[in-house]
C-alpha cells in the first residue's frame, strides 16, 4: 500500500509561481517513478512530469521550460516547481506513484491550482 498526499495548491495571478509537494507513505525502494498529471474540469486527466527512483525527469512540452519535478527521498516527498503559471494550467493536479508490486499503480487525492488572468 502507497499512500500519496499532496499539498501546495492554491489561486496564483498568471505568470506567478507554485510549489506543489507529494508526500508518500512507502520505502522509496519500491517506487519506479513518481509522476503529476492534471485534470481541468471536463477534460481528460494528463501527464505534467514525472521521476524516477533514479532521478530521471521527463516532462510534458506544454510545461518544458516552466516546470521542475524533484524529490528529496530523506522526505518521502516529491515536489513540483511550477513558474511562469498560465491559466490554461488551472486544474486539479495528482500525484501518480508507478511501483513494483500489485496494483502497481496509485494515486493521490488531487490538489487544486487556480491561475487567474
Amino acid at each position: 500500500q502507497v499512500q500519496l498526499v499532496e499539498s501546495g495548491g492554491g489561486l496564483v495571478q498568471a505568470g506567478g509561481s507554485l510549489r506543489l509537494s507529494c508526500e508518500f507513505s512507502r520505502s522509496s525502494s519500491s517506487i519506479l517513478a513518481i509522476g503529476w498529471y492534471h485534470q481541468a474540469p471536463g477534460k481528460e486527466r494528463e501527464y505534467v512530469a514525472s521521476i524516477t527512483s533514479s532521478g530521471a525527469t521527463s516532462y510534458a512540452e506544454t510545461v518544458k521550460g516552466r516546470f521542475i519535478i524533484s524529490r528529496d527521498n530523506a522526505k518521502n516527498t516529491v515536489y513540483l516547481q511550477m513558474n511562469s503559471l498560465k491559466t490554461e494550467d488551472t486544474a486539479r493536479y495528482y500525484c501518480h506513484a508507478d511501483v513494483t508490486a500489485y496494483p502497481y499503480t496509485y494515486w493521490g487525492q488531487g490538489t487544486q491550482v487556480t491561475v487567474s488572468s
